[in-house]
């Protein structure tokens, strides 16, 4: 199973190397930190193959895009990180190109002659939890060339950015950890997994604590500085604040018993292993999960190009990668407090089993998923209940997230949103844990109280 996935893969390459190199690759990818990731590490596999390359980055992939793209001069076209699920609609538009979909979503099952389609899926691995995008891309441009080896960590880094690292890697994604620790491009610890563990004093490094979330305290200058109070911790350190390494070990015990019992004795994500890149200077990049947090970040609000250039190693790129994490942090917080005082104002409604977010315009649509992604991991929210988040986008849709807190219990929430979507028009994908829909604004009404239904139905 897994070597045929791996014949599969090579022979993808080999088709790649028989394309007239003089001409160049039209590469698109999605906006997330697996999607950059992914991008970069083919960037980076072109490169070394002397060709030359076009790069855009997209929120979604639907009829509008793909329509715009079949209209482009470009011979070759490579997806990474998308298109699985919209095979036949690139099929349909794109019958004069020559497409790679290079992707770890679910796929729809559809003939696909003329596209190269490389998913781990058609070959029984769970691209939901054992590869990433970057997973599927890295193996490719191992295939091109040996020289690619070394892009491993990126590939754990877009894992880790699509919430596949669970206490542990497991399948194809513990096989790239290894070739990454081999190469010396990461390095395993075990310690406190909260974000900003080397650069944030203590009270932020709590304040934008979202995963794992910490009741009362995530989000909340505040909250965090009374929490520490409350654990007899001093939060200032002179006139300065004090960074987790200022902490004694009897403090650092008592702040982890603390946030454990905040979080009703959930101890998981707490403690576990930490992924190091030794190679890098500074503190901001040196933790994968920080380094996928800011990629997100970017992706999140317009800057993928910036994402891009971090993963690149361009100085200013990184720079300005600071700027737009500060910019998100306060995105998450101004969403979160949006969505506390929108209970209050009807743009929530909560049902025994559901819980639906209008956010209009007032909250970027990429900032949907991130915004249902919090909630689902937050004691606040009964284990079981589904998350639904939408957004308005520029283009006279709606985008759509779905999670369900807690858990999973089997369901598929690719299928739940097909199945509601499927009742009122649009476009769906995802995974079975995240899922995702476009759909038209002048459904959204319908949309919403066809959701209403089918969550009280379950």
């Amino acid at each position: 199973m897994m070597e045929d996935f791996f014949r599969h893969v090579r022979a993808a390459a080999a088709r790649l190397k028989e394309f007239d190199s003089s001409k160049i690759v039209r590469v698109v990818s999605h906006l997330d930190a697996d999607g950059i990731c992914a991008c970069s590490i083919l960037i980076k596999a072109l490169s070394n193959e002397n060709r030359k390359y076009s790069i855009s980055i997209q929120p979604q992939l639907d009829r509008r895009v793909i329509l715009d793209l079949a209209q482009e001069p470009y011979e070759l076209f490579v997806f990474t990180d998308f298109g699985s699920g919209q095979l036949d609609i690139v099929g349909e538009l794109m019958q004069n190109k020559i497409v790679f979909v290079l992707d770890h979503h679910t796929p729809k099952y559809v003939k696909t002659d003329s596209i190269v389609h490389v998913n781990p899926h058609l070959f029984g691995i769970d691209g939901g939890i054992e590869i990433s995008g970057a997973g599927v891309v890295y193996l490719f441009a191992q295939a091109l060339s040996e020289k690619n080896m070394d892009l491993a960590y990126l590939a754990i880094i877009g894992a880790i950015g699509d919430n596949q690292e669970k206490g542990a890697f497991r399948g194809l994604n513990a096989m790239i950890l290894k070739t990454a620790e081999s190469t010396e491009k990461i390095r395993v610890e075990q310690g406190l997994r909260l974000f900003g563990l080397e650069t944030r004093p203590l009270y932020k490094l709590l304040e934008y604590s979202f995963h794992p979330f910490i009741p009362e305290v995530s989000g909340s200058e505040s909250g965090a500085v009374s929490f520490l109070q409350s654990l007899g911790i001093n939060p200032k350190k002179g006139s300065g604040w004090r960074l987790l390494s200022d902490l004694t070990e009897v403090e650092r015990s008592r702040l982890i018993e603390g946030i454990i019992l905040r979080r009703l004795g959930d101890k998981r994500d707490i403690i576990g292993p930490i992924y190091k890149l030794p190679a890098e200077k500074e503190a901001l990049f040196r933790d994968a999960r920080e380094f996928s947090t800011v990629l997100n970040a970017c992706g999140r609000l317009n800057r993928a190009s910036v994402g891009l250039g971090v993963c690149l190693g361009d100085e200013k790129a990184r720079r300005d990668a600071r700027l737009v994490l500060a910019d998100y942090r306060k995105e998450i917080v101004q969403a979160i407090r949006w969505y506390e005082e929108g209970v209050n104002r009807g743009h929530v409604l909560k049902g025994e089993r559901y819980i639906i977010i209008n956010g209009g315009r007032e909250i970027l649509p990429t900032m949907a998923g991130t915004l249902a992604s919090i909630l689902s991991r937050s004691n606040d929210v009964a284990p079981g209940t589904f998350i639904l988040s939408m957004a308005r986008t520029e283009n006279s849709t709606i985008k759509v997230s779905l999670r369900r807190a807690g858990k999973s219990d089997g369901t598929d929430l690719r299928e739940v949103i097909g199945s509601i979507v499927a009742k009122i028009g649009g476009e769906s994908g995802g995974h079975m844990n995240a899922a995702g829909a476009i759909i038209p604004e002048a459904s959204e009404e319908r949309f919403i109280e066809a959701s209403k239904d089918y969550f009280s139905s379950i």
